[in-house]
Order: structure tokens, then sequence, then C-alpha cells
């Protein structure tokens, strides 16, 4: 007999369940994955693996209640909701209780009446974990009332009870979430007195409301959540309220591209026409990756702030959709992302970065072209040799054919943004030396590939100013920087 199928409490009582409380739960779960080697948060969380997750697993077996504090967008609230795979899969609770009360061990005054009453003949129902979860966005409009609950006039009026009788109780969130994981985030978005209120449950376990003495020994796991940029910014975490909370654990972006790009392409939404169109090299996705490593670092942009890993998956999803409108546009069946197409991925970094006031100088359009060129730089030498900053003036450079290429190629070399497939192609090719390039330094390039590496080589040696590149309203002009001087035009 499934346990599940338990209706009675004394059914529930000749099966042999014996109770256990929410952190014992989580524990006793977790040490059974621990040894049978299996993987504690399954559910696309990457990176955490040496850092976030052992503190974590620490912070469960020590039966803490866990503070997250990290920047935005490094996966906090989805940790938080990953924890419901370590609770049981079914708990049993009394028939109608409003906060979830345990048959063998009721809190509540309907739940204990209720037993009082029917004895082993009281209902009970199964609750399953993935019920078992309560969040609440910390806001300053967030009352008392709302977290842990107030006086109810209809109700005492409907069941005809004075204010002094504890059943007008109306119950908050909390008391609700009664043998759940409760989840706050933006803790220090709450107001002061609304996280003073939460003192006693946190410690003594129980709820105080308007003047009646409550002894509601709640059985919940708190999980909070906070961006350190809000500690200054729009509130703070109470000192005695953090020395209730038993561990705090540190947040992080991703450390490596490889990474970064296993959370984008698993979080991107895509539509399977986007995926089979439009094809994108590995190395563009590198590419995409780095824009956002070199967000993190830029001088324009507030580190305090942070770039969320959502930068990278939106960029992704727009660097397809331009692709894909391209090859619309030109009536293409299907194509491959171009690194012109990076010019569709700006609303996305636009929109999700703090400038400091030398970025709001500079315009967040042109902080975000930069962001592209400074990973085009930062990626170049992982695949073409060193280009110098003080080169002598005689000394062979490979890149001197592609320049000459240029010089001699006196009304510049335009790429519009709408060129056909072969169009674009044919174009490419025309600039001979690039083949002679990728041939001695990327000899196993995939064929497919090949045109989004020989537009990189532009951009990078645009960068490195071995080349000029001008945006106009229908593509990109590249030219020899030197050679309009020198003829005149």
């Amino acid at each position: 007999m499934k346990i599940e199928n338990i209706k009675t409490l004394g059914e529930l009582k000749k099966s042999g369940y014996s109770s256990k409380s929410i952190k014992d739960e989580l524990r006793d779960n977790l040490i059974i994955k621990i040894k049978n080697k299996e993987t504690t948060f399954e559910g696309g969380v990457h990176g955490y693996e040496n850092t976030v997750i052992p503190e974590l697993e620490r912070a469960i077996l020590s039966r803490h209640n866990i503070n997250l504090l990290g920047l935005r967008g490094q996966a906090k609230t989805r940790l938080a909701r990953l924890m419901l795979n370590l609770l049981d899969e079914y708990i049993p609770f009394v028939s109608g209780s409003e906060i979830n009360d345990d048959p063998l061990q009721p809190i509540s005054r309907f739940a204990v009446e209720l037993i009082k009453e029917q004895g082993d003949n009281t209902p009970i129902s199964w609750l399953h974990r993935r019920d078992r979860f309560a969040e609440k966005l910390a806001t300053p409009d967030v009352t008392v009332a709302d977290i842990i609950g107030d006086v109810d006039p209809i109700k005492a009026a409907n069941l005809k009870l004075s204010y002094a009788d504890d059943r007008v109780i109306h119950y908050g969130m909390i008391p609700r979430a009664n043998r759940c994981i409760f989840v706050i985030n933006e803790l220090p978005d709450l107001q002061a007195r609304i996280q003073v209120a939460l003192f006693n449950i946190l410690q003594e376990g129980d709820i105080q409301i308007r003047g009646f003495k409550l002894r509601l020994p709640l059985d919940i796991q708190f999980l909070f959540t906070a961006n350190p940029e809000d500690y200054t910014n729009r509130g703070s975490i109470v000192t005695p309220l953090k020395d209730r909370i038993g561990s705090q654990i540190l947040t992080h972006y991703p450390e490596d591209i490889e990474t970064a790009r296993r959370i984008t392409e698993q979080e991107s939404n895509l539509v399977e026409g986007q995926k089979s169109a439009v094809k994108v090299p590995d190395f563009a996705k590198d590419l995409l990756e780095q824009i956002v490593f070199e967000a993190r670092e830029s001088e324009y942009i507030d580190a305090k702030s942070g770039v969320s890993a959502r930068l990278s998956i939106t960029a992704f999803e727009n660097l397809l959709s331009t692709a894909e409108r391209r090859a619309l546009i030109c009536g293409d069946d299907s194509t491959t992302v171009r690194l012109s197409d990076f010019s569709g991925i700006i609303p996305a970094i636009t929109g999700k970065v703090e400038l400091v006031y030398e970025g709001e100088q500079e315009g967040a359009a042109v902080v975000a072209y930069n962001l592209i060129g400074e990973a085009v730089k930062s990626l170049f030498e992982e695949f073409f040799p060193k280009i110098s900053k003080l080169q002598k003036q005689d000394e062979e450079s490979p890149y001197d054919d592609i320049v000459s290429w240029f010089f001699n190629e006196k009304d510049g070399f335009e790429l519009l943004d709408d060129l056909k497939n072969k169009e674009y192609t044919n174009l490419l090719d025309a600039i001979s030396p690039l083949d002679d390039l990728l041939g001695e330094y990327q000899p196993n390039l995939k064929p497919e590939d090949a045109y989004f590496m020989k537009e990189f080589v532009l951009w990078a040696l645009v960068e490195f100013k071995l080349l000029s590149k001008q945006r106009f309203s229908e593509g990109t002009q590249f030219r020899d920087p030197y050679g309009s001087f020198i003829s005149g035009i």
C-alpha cells in the first residue's frame, strides 16, 4: 500500500510513520545523496560545483537557515527551488488545516480540537514536495499582516467570536508555509520593522500577532536572498536578524567561458525554426560570452551593480534573431551568424548594464560597441600571432599582406548587413590574404566557420589600429587607416 493512500490518523500510526522536522528531512535526504554519489542540485546550475554547492550542503547538514548573497543573475532563487528535490515526496497533514499540521504533532487549535474529537478517525491528506515551496519578494509595501498574520474582522463576525478568541486570526504567508521551504527574495528591501517581526520565528519558532500570546512552533526552512548593492542603496539586513541566520553563502558569476556558454545555451528561449535555420559557430558563442566578461571589467559599467547572466542569454537570442531576420529579408532558407550580426545585440546590452558617470557621458550604445571591440581584441591572440603596439619599421608581420590589400582598395571595402549568403562569401573570398592567414594559423577550421573567422580578423585589425572601420546605416566599411591621407581621398 502506498503511503499516500492512507486516509486516517489511525492508519498512519499503524503504518509506522514517524514525524521529522523539515531541516532533518533535508539533512537525511542529502546524506543519502552524498553516500550514493548522486548530484545534489540537479537542474541547470553550473559553475558552483566546487564553491557554492559544497557550502550549501554544509549549511543543510548543519540545519541552518541560509542567506544567499550575490549580485543579480547568479541563480540564487534557482538554488532555493532546487532544494525541493531534497524533501520527501509526500508528507501527511491534518485535512483542512491552514498551516499543514503534522497529524502526529499538531500545533494549531483547529487540528488539536479535531484530533481530540475524532481520534484515530481524523482525516489526513498528503502534501507533495512541489507544493512545499513558498516565495515572497521583499518590497517596501510588505506588511506584518502579509507575512505573519492579523485579526480578521469578517471571520470574527461570521463565527460570532470576540477579538480575544484566537480563532479570528488570519494566518499570513509564513504560518501557511509551515513544514515548507520559505524564500524571501531581496531581504534588504524588507522594512526594518518587518525584519524585526522575523526574530522570534527564526530563533524561538513562535509567532506574535496583535495581542495574542500564540505559541506556534513553526517548522520552516528559511532561505533568504540578498544583493550586496542593496546594503547601501536601498536598505540593509538588521544586525539581530543577520545573527539569527545560520549560514551566509556568497554566489558568483561563471568563472570561465565554457561554463557561461552552458548556462546561455540552456536558458535561451529559442524556437526550433531558429535553431534549424541559423547556425552559430562555436567561436561566435565564445565571443558573445567574452563580451559579458568585458562588461564586468569595464570602467564604464558599475561593477557593484553587477552584469547579470541574463545579458548573455538575451544577447544570444537577439543574435540569432538578427541572423534570422537577415535570412528572411534575403530569401535564404538558412544562414550562419556573422560578426556584423553582433550589432543586433546592442539593445540586450544597453538594457542590462548600469553605467557610471563616465559611461553615461559616452552613451550606452557607444559603450556596448566598445565592449564588442574589446571582446574581439581579447580573443584574437588565442588564435593568431600577437600584434605589437611598437613594431619596427622594417619588421615583417603576418598581417602585412592584408593591410596592403586594403591600401590598394582605394574606395574601401563595404560589408552590408543584409547581404545574401553568396554575396557575403564572395566579398570575403576576394580578400585572398585572409585565406593565407587562416590556412597557416587555423588549418583545422571548419569550412562553414571560416567566413566568421575572416570577418573576425578584419574587426581585430581595426582594434589594433592596422585598419579603420566606419559604421553606416546599412553596414560597415573597412579601409586602410592611412591610405586616404596619402592618396588625398
